[in-house]
């Protein structure tokens, strides 16, 4: 399971183990989208190559 926690800079993630952080600006040349305008699946998307969601995408303006 990956777990993401979102702050106004970027997300710091658990995959595997293994925690390491996407800074906003990493998130927004790999969505192509402002940071508040990325959803958790789409990161989530860029952490795992098949992931399984759950529920409906959030926006990250909308969790932070």
């Amino acid at each position: 399971m990956t777990a993401l926690s979102f702050d106004e800079t970027g997300v710091d993630v658990v995959y595997e183990g293994t925690e390491f952080r996407l800074e906003k600006e990493l998130i927004e040349e790999a969505t192509r989208k402002s940071y508040v305008d990325v959803t958790d699946h789409e990161v989530l998307q860029i952490v795992e190559e098949s992931p399984s969601f759950s529920g409906e995408p959030r926006r990250v303006g909308d969790i932070v």
